[in-house]
């Protein structure tokens, strides 16, 4: 039978799967399910700064809103004031105390200090490593990439400082040079990446002419891009790699671990599939590697990435201009058209 164990971060995981972050991990008997059905480990759900911001803001409008009609009778009663991260990190203590499989605290903040304030909290929780989330929608035509690269980097230096657990980042692909970010962020000490971060799209309301905020779920087929990356740092990094993105089924994690990745990271297959599905995807790992005689992970990571594949144009756009340059063989694949 095939050994499933790998190692993420120096972290010694059962097999591959990791629950990613999500709010469905803030359900401590959902949590438990999921850690019954196989994953090796849970990202919890990630503490926003900006939402702690906005509702300790809103409630300091509730308690002052009479402020000016009722001056005589504010002193009656005690000063209140909104709990900030520390329900969150209690929350996250808990998670922690409950389960035997290692915990991740995802962090997602907005001003520079409270990066690495944040992230000391979260170590106090017990947690056994760290996800901070970095992108960057840019607000200003004067800010250059490097600026925003520059900044995010020095957050890293700063939580990797204070804190002693791994730290991994989580990034989106909308960087100018993502490997050459990648590349000084494993200078720094990073101990891990995850490809990719789903950032939130608007979109439109025809009908209404208004905007509307959907739940953007990934795709199937939406693994491409990360398992691209996995394929390309492979060997070519210290950090681990934990892919991310478009990852449903044994097949997709299999793609993935081929490429490069030391690990996946599931949320949309958990929303569309349910919680047992994980051990379907286990199971099916398991079975793709006895039929293939693998004894274990280390047997087969990375055959196909670009370390290890002959075709030097696997992981490059030249394949793409090759189908421009046929395309009878694609009329032929797609007759209709």
């Amino acid at each position: 039978m095939a050994k499933l164990s790998t190692n993420y971060m120096g972290l010694s995981l059962k097999n591959p799967l990791i629950a990613g972050a999500c709010n469905l991990s803030m359900d401590s008997d959902v949590a438990k399910k999921m850690e019954d059905a196989g994953v090796s480990a849970i990202v919890f759900k990630s503490l926003f700064e900006e939402q702690i911001n906005l509702e300790s803001f809103q409630m300091e409008e509730e308690l002052n809103e009479y402020v000016e009609r009722h001056a005589e009778m504010i002193s009656l009663f005690p000063t209140i004031k909104h709990a900030g991260p520390e329900e969150h990190m209690e929350k996250l203590r808990k998670l922690k105390e409950s389960l035997e499989i290692p915990v991740i605290g995802s962090l997602n903040c907005v001003n520079g200090d409270t990066w690495s304030e944040y992230a000391e909290q979260m170590v106090q929780t017990g947690v056994d490593a760290l996800e901070l989330n970095f992108y960057a929608s840019p607000g200003s035509y004067d800010t250059s990439s490097l600026e925003l690269e520059d900044e995010q980097l020095q957050i890293l230096k700063d939580v990797k400082e204070k804190v002693n657990i791994p730290v991994s980042v989580k990034l989106s692909p909308f960087y100018t040079n993502l490997l050459q970010l990648i590349k000084r962020m494993d200078d720094a000490g990073v101990d891990g990446f995850v490809l990719f971060n789903r950032l939130f799209q608007p979109d439109i309301d025809s009908s209404k002419e208004d905007h509307h905020f959907p739940f953007n779920l990934s795709q199937p087929m939406d693994y491409r891009l990360p398992l691209r990356f996995a394929g390309l740092l492979y060997k070519e990094v210290k950090g681990s790699i934990c892919s991310n993105t478009g990852i449903f089924t044994a097949e997709d994690m299999v793609k993935m671990l081929l490429a490069g990745a030391d690990c996946v990271q599931v949320v949309s297959a958990i929303y569309k599939h349910k919680v047992p599905h994980l051990s379907t995807m286990i199971k099916d790992l398991e079975k793709w590697m006895d039929e293939k005689g693998y004894s274990g992970i280390g047997a087969f990571q990375g055959k196909l990435s670009k370390a290890n594949v002959k075709d030097p144009y696997a992981y490059q756009r030249a394949q793409y201009v090759d189908l421009l340059m046929k395309p009878f063989e694609l009329l032929k694949k797609y007759p209709q058209v």
